[in-house]
């Protein structure tokens, strides 16, 4: 059986750097460095042998620093950092970082497409040559969007086909206030395409933080995998945002819920064996 893999979290610094979407007194609760060591006992306590490192800030600096962080580690198996994906240059720079110290780790890029002011952001010609280079890098690119980002999404997946897509957090859906549509239409004919697959994560974050049940949320997870099926869904714990609503021990065990009815075979490739195909970690 694959090792398991917890395929997005984060690590900050701040006295490296501000995160400048922590923009109000919500976030106190994680204004404050994490490091892997922070994460490890969470970790060990769920058996998980190998991350992905998700970046948190629009900063090539910050990519190199996650790359160092990966370098010295035995447990991060991936980065996906960021670049300027509109910088005709972004080629050059992904180059660049793969050829610096932990570049072997860079898996993916990501940009905070959910926070540009237009909803077709993905759609620019500056934006579709960045993720030609990514394909070009053989990397994969991480998608960060909200349901009203999800028709722009779904025509880049569609005309590149060469690139292979990781939906965040399941694009987001309303889960506090039990809509399904438009996010369940626009995920479905996302998860239509190939190219693309979805991670189980970031749910909670989008409930009631202080009153969520588990059958609020688990329609949702359960019209992903449906949506993308068992072997394209990666599990992932959005640590430490996910903590703003739960625990982590809490995230484990609301997938855990949400995939008892697979096999074991398909489990173990949700919390685990998907995550290594679709960021090419190995085994």
């Amino acid at each position: 059986m694959p090792r398991r893999i917890d395929a997005h979290h984060h690590l900050w610094d701040l006295t490296r750097r501000e995160q400048p979407w922590m923009d109000g007194p919500w976030a106190e609760p994680i204004r404050r460095t994490f490091t892997p060591d922070d994460l490890a006992p969470h970790l060990d306590a769920h058996g998980i042998g190998a991350t992905v490192v998700v970046q948190s800030s629009s900063s090539v600096e910050e990519t190199r620093e996650l790359l160092a962080l990966a370098d010295g580690s035995d447990r991060i198996a991936g980065v996906v950092g960021w670049a300027d994906l509109t910088d005709p240059g972004v080629g050059e720079v992904l180059a660049e970082l793969a050829a610096g110290p932990g570049g072997d780790r860079l898996v993916g890029l990501r940009h905070q497409v959910q926070d540009e002011p237009d909803p077709r952001w993905l759609d620019r010609a500056d934006a579709r040559r960045g993720l030609a280079a990514v394909a070009d890098a053989g990397l994969v690119y991480d998608l960060l969007v909200t349901p009203r980002e999800l028709p722009a999404a779904l025509d880049a997946v569609r005309e590149l086909p060469r690139l292979r897509f990781v939906l965040d957090h399941a694009a987001k859906p309303p889960v506090a206030s039990g809509e399904r549509d438009p996010w369940a239409r626009r995920l479905a004919a996302l998860a239509a395409l190939p190219n693309v697959d979805c991670k189980l994560s970031g749910l909670v974050t989008e409930a009631d933080w202080e009153g969520w049940q588990p059958e609020q949320v688990l329609p949702y997870a359960w019209h992903v995998l449906d949506a993308f099926g068992p072997g394209r869904v990666l599990f992932g714990s959005d640590w430490p945002v996910c903590t703003l609503a739960a625990s982590y021990d809490e995230v484990m065990s609301l997938a855990e819920t949400a995939t008892q009815r697979l096999s074991e075979e398909e489990r173990a490739a949700v919390f685990g064996g998907n995550a290594a195909r679709a960021y090419g970690l190995g085994t």
